[in-house]
């Protein structure tokens, strides 16, 4: 291999199946795949892919230099570690993932906070509900949803969280309880209701399907139907109170993480430390322990170490 760079294009090639996808997970057009493929099989002697109607498939030779860029890629992404882990000053860059709702009504004021705190640190996010491989540093730090983490991460399981059945005030003013039809907004991945909403409100009527829990939280609002969310983003919402006589059910806990190689980076520490530490402050929320209606508890909100954006 003259440029050993060239196998990155061939991994990612064989990886989304053509030159399209390799260049959206590359950042560059489909051309400079092509180019660079071209450039490592004549470097090599041999032919890498067919290139079918379907899309690009590794031939023989194609598998094993996909292998050996994989190879390549973990020992470039653990020396990475590596060196990162020998950083003892409070500075440089940081990157953090986290779903993009627990972004806009939890966590962004307490990133305002940290970095304020710590100016030197050039913090990133990566706002997505996607598992990002901390292992291959897509991330350094994951505030995440999850019964367990992976092997290779570590960190704090902050608190069981738990959900309720939401819908808007103007619903909530016509709705009549018990057996009269409550219109409800199902999801398109989730087998139904839990049996205890079921027995309290047994005529649910599906007025929406959605796939997304931001677009659940808009339709709510919107007053097309009630629907179960995490008690931190009903409890949160001023447009949106709880159904009466519904119970709350369990959701899946709420951990900050990182990669065990990353654990004693003074900037990971100092910021997996303050996350944790005002998170903790929000159990009530979490947990389900604050008031159904908050806007009469708008000032104990607001004085909170985090005060929760409204929109």
């Amino acid at each position: 291999m003259h440029n050993w760079d060239d196998l990155k294009f061939v991994m990612e090639t064989a990886r989304h199946g053509g030159t399209s996808g390799a260049a959206r997970a590359l950042g560059v057009n489909h051309a400079t795949v092509a180019r660079r493929i071209a450039a490592a099989e004549a470097s090599l002697g041999t032919r890498l892919f067919e290139r079918l109607p379907s899309g690009y498939v590794p031939t023989e030779a194609g598998w094993e230099a996909v292998r050996a860029a994989e190879s390549m890629s973990d020992l470039e992404r653990g020396l990475d570690r590596t060196i990162a882990a020998r950083d003892t000053a409070i500075r440089g860059p940081l990157k953090v993932t986290a779903p993009e709702l627990l972004i806009k009504r939890i966590l962004s004021p307490i990133f305002a906070d940290f970095i304020d705190a710590h100016p030197e640190i050039a913090l990133s996010l990566v706002a997505t509900n996607e598992t990002v491989n901390l292992a291959q540093r897509d991330a350094d730090v994951a505030i995440r949803f999850a019964k367990s983490p992976p092997d290779t991460l570590v960190g704090t399981q902050l608190f069981e969280q738990k959900g309720a059945v939401y819908a808007s005030h103007a619903l909530l003013a016509r709705d009549e309880g018990g057996e009269a039809p409550l219109d409800w907004i199902r999801f398109a991945h989730w087998p139904g209701p839990p049996e205890a909403i079921k027995a309290a409100r047994p005529n649910l009527r599906t007025r929406l399907t959605v796939d997304d829990m931001a677009a659940a939280v808009g339709a709510v609002r919107a007053g097309i139907g009630a629907t179960r969310m995490a008690c931190f983003l009903g409890d949160s919402d001023p447009a949106l109170a709880r159904v009466p006589g519904l119970p709350l059910f369990p959701q899946i806990p709420l951990w900050v993480l990182t990669h065990a190689d990353l654990r004693q980076v003074p900037r990971v520490r100092a910021f997996t430390g303050f996350v944790t530490q005002r998170l903790k402050t929000l159990r009530p929320l979490f947990e389900g322990d604050c008031p159904q209606d908050l806007s009469a508890r708008e000032g104990e909100i607001t004085s909170m170490p985090s005060a929760l954006p409204t929109a």
